[in-house]
């Protein structure tokens, strides 16, 4: 059977064809070519995908292509590993229920106060998506009926195990109907998770898209270094490389905290992120890092998910992987949009068979160079920007117009100097250019946003 390459072949409404077209969806990616179909046949599916591939637009298609606005019950369910990723998928869902109209979707997440999510609850949901604990928390409270669900979704199911949130997810299948299609998206997607997952679905149908990256598009460089000398070997790589904005991937916690402060002694920009982390805290981490008042984030494997940073300058690799697939997730997240990207990965001698796994797994060449090529060129590396934090968000009527008004007219700052503007429920974020950041921080905590004045204090 021939496979359809664009969205106009596929048996949807003139409606959301239309509304997929202004979005600019024109051509299918790999997985919605080969998982759309399967999903308009109402068969269960189990899609092995990378980040970026276009997998959320994918199962939400499936899911609105089948959801009726007049009946106002909970007719989908979308499980995603971090808060940032259940944000991420929302969002997408939103623009594409544009088509079909009064299509309510509600985002449950911890970290957030229960009683607005519970209210939200009260007046019905089509869509909800959520992550594990916070998820059973409302099932547990019959807060959220699942009796109604058509389409439950498991996103980026393999780090929902590696988090531990398996038993979370039997919980959550177990309170859905029977009747259900399930729809399983993972990058990986080993043998003890297709043993454990087995039993959620029907007949499922795979599709697994090649999680390779064009060589041309992301350089891959190889260093050999020791287990003593690794911290040290990054600082060389980034006054090398300068990138502007870079993920330095550790294998544990400690090494994140340990890494991040030794950068930052050496007047780098760097923060860790790892899974101790408190969810405020790692929502600051995450919006400064995407508004470049962070140059390095240090991160593992399981904090990095969900993190969607459109423009990285580089990867690297401060420990090397053990399972290949992980490897080819983490350089994915450079060279994107069609961008050149860069890998840069350090090697001690007991990790060569890891490299060599990586080779064979790419069918190519690996290219090594030597750290004493590298040049030393001891350059500033601290972040362009530094953020600032007010004490208001949504709940306050607060916009970005509002702040960026303020910031251009009392405070007398030029658009330029103004970076990102974040506002959340009860928080706002701003990134202003170093040079002007004290100066809009003493003239902000005097002046009036919408008649009002804020407290502001600098993220540091």
């Amino acid at each position: 059977m021939q496979t359809a390459k664009r969205f106009s072949e596929l048996p949807l409404t003139k409606a959301m064809l239309d509304n997929l077209s202004n979005l600019g969806y024109l051509e299918m990616t790999e997985i919605q070519a080969a998982s759309i179909p399967v999903m308009l046949e109402q068969q269960d599916l189990i899609a092995q995908a990378k980040t970026g591939s276009g997998k959320t637009a994918a199962f939400g298609i499936g899911i609105l292509s089948k959801l009726n606005p007049s009946y106002f019950a909970t007719q989908a369910l979308v499980v995603c590993p971090t808060r940032e990723l259940a944000e991420q998928v929302s969002n997408e869902l939103r623009r594409l229920a544009r088509a079909i109209g009064n299509v309510k979707i509600l985002t449950l997440c911890g970290g957030t106060p229960m009683r607005p999510q519970i209210a939200s609850l009260e007046h019905g949901a089509h869509i909800v998506v959520g992550t594990p604990g916070r998820l059973l928390d409302h099932i547990g409270r019959n807060s959220l009926n699942l009796a109604t669900v058509q389409t439950l979704v498991l996103d980026e199911a393999d780090r929902m195990v590696d988090m531990g949130f398996f038993e979370d997810i039997v919980g959550i299948v177990a309170a859905c109907s029977p009747r259900r299609q399930t729809l399983l998206f993972s990058a990986t997607y080993p043998n003890d998770m297709r043993n454990a997952s087995a039993s959620f679905l029907r007949n499922p149908v795979e599709v697994k898209v090649e999680s390779q990256h064009a060589g041309q598009q992301i350089e891959q460089i190889f260093f050999e270094t020791t287990a003593e000398s690794r911290n040290a070997a990054v600082s060389q790589l980034l006054f090398h490389y300068q990138p502007t904005s870079s993920i330095a991937f550790c294998n544990t916690k400690i090494h994140c905290w340990e890494l991040a402060e030794e950068l930052q002694q050496q007047g780098i920009t760097a923060l860790a992120l790892h899974g101790d982390l408190e969810q405020r805290d790692r929502d600051e981490i995450l919006v400064l890092f995407a508004n470049q008042s962070c140059s390095v984030l240090v991160a593992t494997d399981v904090a990095a998910r969900g993190i969607d940073i459109q423009s990285l300058g580089a990867v690297i690799n401060v420990d090397v992987s053990k399972d290949t697939e992980v490897h080819i997730h983490r350089i994915g997240r450079t060279g994107r949009a069609g961008e050149r990207g860069l890998a840069l990965t350090l090697v001690a001698p007991n990790e060569k068979k890891w490299v060599r796994l990586i080779k064979e797994y790419q069918n190519q060449a690996v290219t090594w160079k030597s750290l004493a090529e590298l040049e030393a060129r001891q350059i500033d590396l601290q972040a362009p920007m530094i953020s600032l934090c007010i004490s208001g968000g949504k709940k306050d009527k607060l916009r970005p117009g509002d702040i960026l008004g303020a910031l251009t007219g009392d405070v007398g700052l030029r658009k330029d100097q103004v970076g990102k503007i974040n506002v959340f429920e009860f928080m706002s974020y701003v990134a202003i250019e170093r040079s002007v950041a004290e100066h809009a921080l003493k003239k902000l905590s005097l002046c009036n946003i919408k008649g009002r004045q804020f407290k502001v204090r600098e993220i540091t």
